[in-house]
């Protein structure tokens, strides 16, 4: 034991302070390359979108923040995310027209791309990062040390390793950084609802967090179901033995959590019925279409063989969409209510977001990072699947980065994880697998688990699949910048990246769903921490 402290001391000291370090300088490699919309009029982007927020939240009226109005043209980038995101929006917006007021004049500021306001934003968006999203990934990370084995060392479950591998995901920092929004604060607020959840077991803080989360993105449905499911699992286990007080009370107490976040934050639009139901209506855009642009999910794959549009309604799509929801995530959902364990509810998140993300209705491409993130929490216990899984889904944005002009941005953001995934492995394995170890999920799997394995030809399988994906993924890349589509198909190659990275969320999806269901049932442990 002494030899391990001493080297978990020189992991420390080599790889924490320095890795959290190089993350922030990371994002702000990536925000120096231009963002969604950079000299695009006349709608520019998503940059030109949170800037119009604030202009909008600044200068009129909060009854009318979500309506059309003379000052306030929904057309022109209206408010489309819940009230905590105006009030983000507000406050950013107070702050530019301090330092800036020309940033948010009314009217006349669309389309500013003055360089100190796109500094500030950057910033705005790095604070956010670090405040949000960074402590509640090493909280996460922390927990995880406590509860790692004596035995079977397995590097990615040491806090230092798994804080800068959850930090260097490129997916979030090309997004948040590079093509321009705040995901870090709706997915920040959800790991801290998932660390209350998992690690303190404390439930009301957990359904506070969620909800806030919700309320900022309403993306965050996505991981709605179990935290339902998980929750209330938990009442009924409470009164276990028939008393009934005890279950109404649990329940009661997560109820009024629910309902007094949702009024706090919902309070200021209460003026009126119309104004909450304008507000909804702006949430939740059912005539837009299925999906936006060749997002990797199962409605555009098939659309690119059966033109749904011609086929079926809008009303009609909604209905299916929200079925083939249901179906897909109802095994997770279920085995997670009957056969109940943290890990399960882990699992289920990644479940029940990936069948929100194959089959929902009204899907963006940035929407895998609401999968990606409770990867990015199971990574230790599965390192090989979830760091393919990262891969495949920050290179499903392709096409999207491609508009912004990240290039550069999202090569050397996967070749940067890609490297320090490997030098974390080498770690684990003494420096005696070679330097491409991690393209081996029989290596992974010794060095961070020793016992002797039974399933080598499954892991050699997993391995030759591993690499002919990312063999796909290089020569996608490269005809996609060096090859020209033909002129009757110019969208071919987005089209071949969305239809080549479903096929892996298909695969990954079937693959978790099992991983959950082989999961022995055991109920949750006591509370290591009580904060009531």
């Amino acid at each position: 034991m002494g030899k391990r402290a001493d080297s978990d001391k020189a992991i420390t000291k080599y790889t924490l302070y320095p890795g959290v370090f190089f993350a922030c300088l990371v994002r702000w490699c990536v925000a120096a390359y231009p963002y969604s919309g950079y000299k695009k009029p006349p709608m520019y982007g998503d940059f030109e979108a949170q800037r119009h927020w604030q202009e909008i939240t600044v200068h009129t009226q909060i009854s009318s923040w979500y309506h059309n109005t003379t000052q306030n043209d929904l057309e022109y980038w209206g408010l489309d995310y819940p009230p905590l995101t105006a009030y983000h929006s507000l406050l950013m917006g107070l702050i530019a027209d301090w330092l800036d007021p020309e940033s948010v004049r009314l009217f006349a500021s669309r389309g500013y791309e003055n360089e100190f306001h796109k500094s500030f934003m950057r910033w705005t968006v790095f604070l956010c990062d670090v405040y949000f999203f960074f402590t509640a990934a090493a909280c996460i990370s922390i927990d995880r040390e406590r509860m790692k084995p004596k035995l079977n060392y397995n590097i990615f479950k040491h806090t230092d390793i798994r804080l800068v591998m959850f930090l260097l995901y490129p997916g979030i920092i090309v997004i948040d950084h590079g093509h321009f929004q705040y995901n870090c604060v709706s997915l920040g607020l959800f790991l801290w609802a998932t660390f209350f959840t998992v690690s303190i077991q404390n439930d009301i803080l957990s359904t506070i967090f969620f909800v806030l989360a919700i309320n900022y993105k309403q993306m965050e449905l996505y991981h709605a179901l179990p935290f339902f499911f998980y929750l209330l699992r938990k009442c009924f286990i409470v009164s276990n033995k028939g008393n009934l007080f005890q279950f109404v009370k649990k329940l009661s107490k997560i109820g009024i959590a629910v309902i007094f976040t949702f009024v706090l934050v919902w309070y200021p639009m209460l003026s009126s019925w119309d104004n909450i139901l304008q507000i909804l209506h702006r949430l939740f855009p059912l005539k837009r279409g299925v999906f936006e642009d060749k997002v990797s999910n199962v409605w555009c794959t098939v659309n690119n063989f059966i033109k749904l549009k011609h086929l079926y309604k809008n009303e009609e799509m909604v209905r299916m969409c929200l079925l083939s929801t249901v179906l897909a995530a109802a095994p997770s959902c279920l085995d997670l209510f009957f056969r109940i364990n943290v890990k399960k509810f882990v699992l289920s998140l990644i479940n029940v977001s990936l069948a929100f993300f194959l089959f929902s209705y009204q899907v963006h491409e940035k929407s895998i990072l609401l999968v990606a993130i409770p990867v990015a929490i199971h990574f230790p216990e599965d390192p090989f699947i979830c760091f393919w899984f990262l891969l495949v889904s920050n290179f499903s944005m392709l096409p999207l980065l491609l508009k912004d002009g990240l290039l550069i941005p999202f090569i050397s953001t996967n070749l940067i994880y890609i490297g320090f995934h490997s030098i974390s492995l080498q770690l684990s394995c003494l420096c005696k697998t070679g330097p491409f170890s991690f393209l081996n999920a029989n290596t992974v799997n010794k060095c961070i688990n020793p016992a002797p394995n039974r399933n080598a030809f499954l892991l050699k399988m997993l391995t030759i699949s591993f690499f002919l994906s990312l063999l796909g993924m290089l020569l996608l890349i490269l005809v996609t910048l060096f090859v020209e589509p033909p002129s009757k198909y110019p969208d071919l190659f987005p089209v071949l990246i969305s239809m080549y990275s479903c096929a892996h969320f298909v695969y990954f999806f079937f693959y978790f769903t099992h991983k959950q269901l082989m999961l022995p049932t055991s109920l949750p442990t006591k509370a290591k921490v009580k904060l009531n």
